[in-house]
């Protein structure tokens, strides 16, 4: 080979060479930029996931805390419904008392029998029948006569005191049929007992012959001897 020829083969072959060379370098560095893109996105994939983990952990603080108001909410309507409790008559003391039910003739069990006292009156005996707690107004017992329904009128000037009858507490009032003298009146054996003019179950006793004549009654009274109709 001339020198010319080996000359010109020699500068072939180092263009070639550094081109060859060229491109390897800039393949080695697309390579490490690819490298270094993906490490990168990765990295920021996983900052990404980081925050949602986050922002669930705030969730799940912000659910406990409201949990934990409603328990207190609850908390409030027991304490209404322990107030909303409290019913009765408020005796000053920071205290309620129930309320008593008037009583009605059907509350109560009867019983008359005949005394001497006082020219001869009937005494009548009113006690609760079991189980029942009721009260006695302060007003004369309602006591009619015959077909016609005389009515007793008053043998006390005053009214009495309103009396509660519950377990073995009795009241007692008087009744003397005939207050007039002379042979006046109309023969009967029984009466009509009823609590006051509004009671709707009044009830008959019987009471053996008797002759009623301008009839008068007294206030019920826990006591019978203060249940006599004097005068």
């Amino acid at each position: 080979m001339s020198g010319n020829r080996r000359k010109a083969f020699l500068v072939s072959v180092a263009l070639v060479s550094g081109a060859l060379l060229m491109t390897a370098c800039q393949d080695s560095d697309k390579a490490a930029d690819a490298g270094a893109a993906q490490g990168s996105s990765s990295a920021t994939a996983s900052g990404d996931a980081a925050t949602p983990s986050g922002a669930s952990a705030a969730g799940s603080g912000q659910g406990t805390g409201k949990g934990s108001a409603a328990g207190k909410g609850s908390g409030t309507t027991g304490q209404g419904s322990g107030d909303a409790a409290g019913s009765g008559a408020d005796t000053g003391n920071g205290k309620r008392e129930p309320v008593g039910q008037s009583c009605g003739a059907n509350d109560i069990s009867w019983n008359t029998r005949s005394e001497t006292q006082a020219g001869g009156y009937i005494l009548i005996s009113a006690k609760a029948k079991p189980g029942i707690t009721c009260v006695l107004p302060a007003a004369l017992p309602t006591v009619a006569f015959g077909s016609d329904g005389t009515e007793a009128g008053p043998a006390e000037q005053a009214v009495g005191e309103q009396i509660t009858l519950s377990g073995n507490t009795t009241a007692y009032a008087g009744v003397n049929p005939k207050s007039t003298d002379g042979d006046g009146g109309k023969e009967l054996d029984s009466i009509i007992v009823a609590v006051g003019d509004d009671d709707s179950n009044p009830v008959s006793l019987k009471v053996g012959t008797i002759t009623v004549d301008q009839p008068v009654v007294t206030n019920w009274h826990t006591s019978a001897t203060d249940a006599v109709p004097f005068g």
